[in-house]
């Protein structure tokens, strides 16, 4: 196979995105919803975790919630910027604080941030639309 085979091949296969939540069913629902749109799929339940899977597989979108246990989305998302500023990271938070957190994460290098609950339609837009 030549090399512009191998690129062929290489550019038809699925875009994987890491989702990073510690809710299990928001977690299951987004894997499903993802999965269900074309794309590979991995998941973790907290920031350490999630950091473990992307430094593993380097995944082309990484789908962080800001609230979690171990290592929160904020600090989870500044470490993938030092690993590579390029990642492309979405957010999403829910709760009290969701828009000032979605704020800083918008600050630290977040391409987009989604408030809870998300609209599925819109992140599934916003995720095609990154990875064109």
């Amino acid at each position: 196979m030549s090399a512009a085979d191998n690129a062929r091949v290489e550019d038809s296969r699925p875009a994987t995105i890491l989702v990073v939540e510690d809710d299990p069913a928001v977690r299951g629902l987004l894997g499903k919803v993802l999965r269900g749109a074309g794309y590979d799929v991995l998941e973790a339940p907290d920031g350490r975790q999630g950091m473990s899977v992307y430094r593993r597989t380097r995944p082309d979108l990484v789908l962080l919630d800001i609230v979690m246990p171990e290592k929160d989305g904020l600090e989870t998302l500044q470490e993938i910027r030092k690993l590579d500023a390029s990642a492309v990271i979405f957010t999403m938070s829910g709760g009290t604080w969701s828009v000032d957190n979605n704020q800083v994460a918008t600050l630290l290098g977040a391409e987009r941030s989604f408030l809870k609950p998300i609209d599925l339609g819109e992140l599934l837009e916003a995720i095609r639309a990154v990875l064109r």
